[in-house]
């Protein structure tokens, strides 16, 4: 049973969390007990600590399924390996530290004395530990999809963290050039636009025949995973010789 943490502003905390997440807590309080850091931990009389450190090693294995089935559905040709590094640059403590700052989270955080100066970790500790929160309050099926609409398609570029090593439109166009064949793409925004939040569409062309599609909440990701349609399309028709390095 959860210790009752006693505050007379529990409406500040409804009100952070509808602006954060669009939630409408059950149990207000397993949220006050995520945003409370080792630092400023309260004990019970037995000794006990009262801070989010348990919250936070339950976000962190809910977290990690949620974005191991969320790229698992995005990139349906990728192996293993390339799934498993994007996982670990999106919940990497960098990654989850500055996706709590975006979100405001950071604001709402207990420590004490100068400790958040000192210790950045503490943003992506306390967002775990929300999302422990979340399954604890909501259960796993509301917090994937609240994870994967409200922060993962929101805040994560997947192009940008796939580039260094995934830059398809770079290999469409080298192979393109190389066997002299007329590539086009063609980028407009789709009805899911909004202004908040804005969506494209690219359609890729291989000598005026559509080759390949995809979708982004930017120009640069939705022709990323446009390219990445069509070089999957020439592999399966043998056309791309070097087809055997897409899942790298």
């Amino acid at each position: 049973m959860y210790w009752k943490l006693h505050h007379s502003r529990d409406k500040a905390y409804y009100k952070a969390l509808d602006e954060i997440f669009g939630v409408c807590p059950n149990n207000i309080e397993l949220y006050k007990l995520a945003l409370i850091h080792r630092s400023a931990s309260l004990f019970l009389d037995d000794g006990t600590p009262i801070n989010n450190e348990r919250l936070e090693f339950l976000g962190d294995a809910v977290l990690e399924s949620i974005v191991s089935d969320y790229l698992f559905i995005e990139f349906p040709e990728q192996n293993e390996g390339f799934l498993t590094k994007l996982r670990s640059r999106i919940v990497s403590r960098a990654s989850l530290n500055k996706l709590a700052v975006r979100i405001g989270l950071d604001r709402h955080i207990i420590t004490q004395g100068n400790y958040s100066s000192q210790q950045k970790n503490l943003y992506g500790d306390a967002l775990e530990a929300m999302v422990g929160a979340l399954y604890l309050d909501k259960g796993y099926d509301f917090t994937n999809r609240l994870i994967i609409n409200h922060l993962l398609n929101r805040y994560i570029d997947l192009v940008d963290m796939t580039e260094q090593e995934t830059d398809f439109k770079s290999r469409l166009i080298e192979w393109s050039q190389k066997n002299k064949r007329a590539l086009s793409f063609d980028t407009v925004l789709s009805p899911l636009y909004t202004q908040k939040i804005p969506h494209f569409h690219t359609s890729v062309s291989i000598d005026g025949q559509p080759t390949g599609t995809g979708e982004g909440h930017s120009k640069k990701s939705s022709e990323q995973k446009a390219a990445l349609s069509a070089l999957i399309r020439l592999r399966e028709t043998g056309e791309h010789g070097t087809a055997e390095h897409i899942e790298e």
